[in-house]
């Protein structure tokens, strides 16, 4: 029987699966200049149990975040250094955003989304599910979702075993906000603490 080259690659190509392309909100969310949402924070661990909390997030590109937790806790960066006020124990404490990222990488890919390609290899989970595989053993891998072209949720373990999951309860993207949105608000009289290392 003669050889048929063609014949030959067309059941190799059937014979490999084709790698999903990932959705278009995932390829997106890089470029995405200003984003905002309430959001809720679950936790479920052995030790604490179940867990959640409700606020408001503000990113935007050059490492700026806003968040505003109902409970009056904030953490704010402005693309420099990271600070969280609590107003509960009226502390503060300000670390580089260099060394915040690199002690929590889920900060990185929420503050600069470029980063993720560095840090992850993206496949398709199906639908609008994106599964994060870490190219580092010290980080956790991650599953994303979208709604309505932007991100959605964000799940992960953290190195405690308790489930973390992150949802945007209604993102957007507004115009740019103004150069005082990410300016840290701290009362006087709030005693500053020193980071640990």
């Amino acid at each position: 029987m003669a050889f048929r080259p063609h014949a030959f690659c067309l059941a190799t190509l059937l014979a490999v699966p084709l790698a999903a392309a990932l959705p278009g909100w995932w390829t997106a969310f890089p470029k995405v200049p200003v984003l905002a949402s309430r959001f809720r924070q679950e936790s479920d661990s052995a030790v604490f149990g179940k867990m959640a909390r409700e606020g408001n997030l503000l990113l935007a590109r050059g490492g700026k975040l806003k968040v505003t937790y109902d409970s009056g806790l904030t953490v704010t960066s402005d693309g420099r250094h990271l600070v969280q006020y609590d107003p509960d124990t009226r502390t503060a404490q300000r670390v580089e955003l260099a060394r915040a990222v690199r002690d929590f990488p889920l900060l990185g890919i929420l503050l600069d989304p470029a980063r993720i390609g560095t840090l992850y290899r993206a496949e398709s989970a199906g639908g609008e599910a994106v599964k994060l595989v870490p190219r580092a053993p010290d980080i956790p891998a991650l599953t994303a979702t979208g709604r309505k072209g932007l991100l959605h949720t964000l799940e992960w373990t953290d190195p405690t075993g308790a489930r973390q999951r992150l949802e945007l309860l209604d993102p957007k993207t507004p115009p740019s906000p103004g150069p005082t949105a990410f300016k840290a608000q701290v009362p006087p009289g709030t005693r500053w603490a020193t980071p640990n290392g």
